[in-house]
């Protein structure tokens, strides 16, 4: 009787876990949910159209822009989240902006732990936060998926703090223009885990902080009494200067 009910009790977290249903983040239809904010611009500015609802997808498109000029951009979700599953598709669309860095070629991503936009400066190019990077294939070798990238963070790998801004997945390169299925399970501050059409290919902990980053430092908000150690924040989705559509994004909450 013993082992079942410990049997039992190590179910319950999953249990519980599976009475949250997946909801729907957006709706197929609009941007109801959702806020734009596009460096250069005011909150709530969906400059040059950037931000686009089409054949049932979000849609970042540039055919609207004379030049790119480091107007970079962010959906970000109208509520902020700690532990949840997150999932979506992604596929690169066209090229990139002429005038935008190299780096940006077949590049986005989705921000997770965000900071809320209405925090952030009006030329300010990414928001803090821990970017699940979207890569596709140049043709120049190896280019995972489902990086993490750390503007105004830190992360910690088995109990040891990683300063890198980048830090690789095991995922495969993916060729521009397939859809790629990505999840990303969050646990608050304990752990983040990413997945690429299913297959684990990344996990790390311990999302911070980091005051003097050269990319978006963190230091206004650890004036303004910010913890240190990040356990949530704002979904975000990007447009970093190349053709990106989203859809399927779906959301399960998760027990603290």
């Amino acid at each position: 009787m013993k082992a079942f009910l410990f049997a039992v009790l190590a179910l319950l977290p999953s249990l519980r876990a599976a009475d949250h249903p997946w909801v729907t983040l957006f709706n197929g239809k609009d941007l109801s949910g959702w806020t734009p904010k596009i460096s250069g611009h005011p909150l709530g500015d969906n400059a040059h159209d950037t931000f686009r609802v089409e054949d049932g997808m979000i849609k970042v498109s540039y055919d609207k822009y004379g030049k790119f000029d480091s107007q970079y951009g962010h959906l970000f979700s109208n509520l902020a989240y700690s532990h949840y599953i997150l999932r979506m598709e992604y596929r690169f669309e066209g090229k990139m902006m002429a005038d935008a860095p190299s780096y940006v070629n077949l590049n986005s991503g989705v921000m997770i732990h965000a900071q809320p936009p209405q925090s952030m400066g009006l030329n300010q190019g990414f928001p803090i936060s821990m970017e699940v990077q979207f890569l596709a294939d140049e043709g120049k070798g190896k280019r995972s998926t489902a990086n993490v990238c750390t503007p105004g963070t830190h992360l910690e790998l088995d109990g040891k703090k990683v300063t890198q801004h980048i830090v690789e997945s095991s995922a495969p390169t993916f060729p521009a223009g397939e859809w790629v299925k990505i999840e990303v399970e969050v646990h608050g501050n304990d752990e983040v885990i990413h997945r690429v059409n299913g297959q684990e290919v990344l996990r790390y902990q311990k999302p911070q902080l980091d005051p003097v980053c050269k990319i978006s430092p963190a230091q206004p908000l650890v004036d303004a009494g910010a913890p240190t150690m990040i356990s949530s924040g704002h979904i975000a989705l990007q447009a970093e200067g190349q053709g990106v559509w989203f859809r399927n994004i779906e959301l399960k909450q998760l027990e603290d």
